[in-house]
């Protein structure tokens, strides 16, 4: 403990070292500890608690042409323009509306960063702000994973519950160029 201190330049104990005595006591009296893969083990009494994902609604968003917005120094800038779309879950449907986009940056390694920002309006008319972040990443001679990130805001009243989730999703290319599928998903 005491070495592990004058690494990390502490003089006295603090929580994290005092978690970190615990788990290197375990480790020389040969205890059993909960552990998760490549993680090593945990203190005693901390649960793992794996995430459950409850789904909110698929979206269909229409683009327009992509167009080119020249290089920067991390690589090609694109922004595709959403036109509309719709969008459909158990607890809420509703349109995208138009005047979103999709701004993507192409890095020099292939790699594919995608941040949409748009407006969903739902049923009741709520005006609903999304912002999605992609990351897509080239795999030889296989279909790329595209996975997602969201924040979405509501306004205060029937749809403040998705202010209080933490939202993750797919994305999938319907028409290239012209419609992508957003499969949105929360911890439930």
């Amino acid at each position: 403990m005491r070495s592990l201190r004058r690494r990390l330049g502490c003089r006295r104990p603090v929580a994290l070292l005092a978690a970190a005595d615990a788990v290197m006591a375990g480790r020389r009296a040969g205890e059993s500890r909960l552990t998760t893969p490549g993680s090593g083990p945990l203190p005693p009494g901390i649960p793992l608690v794996p995430p459950r994902a409850e789904f909110i609604w698929d979206c269909i968003a229409e683009l327009a042409p992509t167009m080119a917005l020249g290089e920067g120094p991390l690589g090609e800038r694109r922004i595709g323009p959403i036109l509309g779309g719709s969008f459909a879950g158990p607890r809420i449907r509703g349109r995208v509306l138009p005047g979103g986009a999709d701004r993507q940056l192409v890095r020099r390694d292939g790699v594919r960063r995608l941040e949409a920002i748009y407006e969903l309006q739902a049923e009741d008319g709520a005006v609903i702000g999304v912002r999605n972040h992609v990351v897509v990443a080239p795999v030889p001679g296989a279909e790329d994973d595209r996975f997602t990130t969201l924040e979405i805001t509501a306004p205060a009243g029937p749809h403040d519950w998705l202010n209080r989730l933490a939202f993750v999703g797919t994305l999938q290319v319907l028409r290239p160029g012209q419609a992508v599928l957003v499969r949105v998903y929360a911890q439930g």
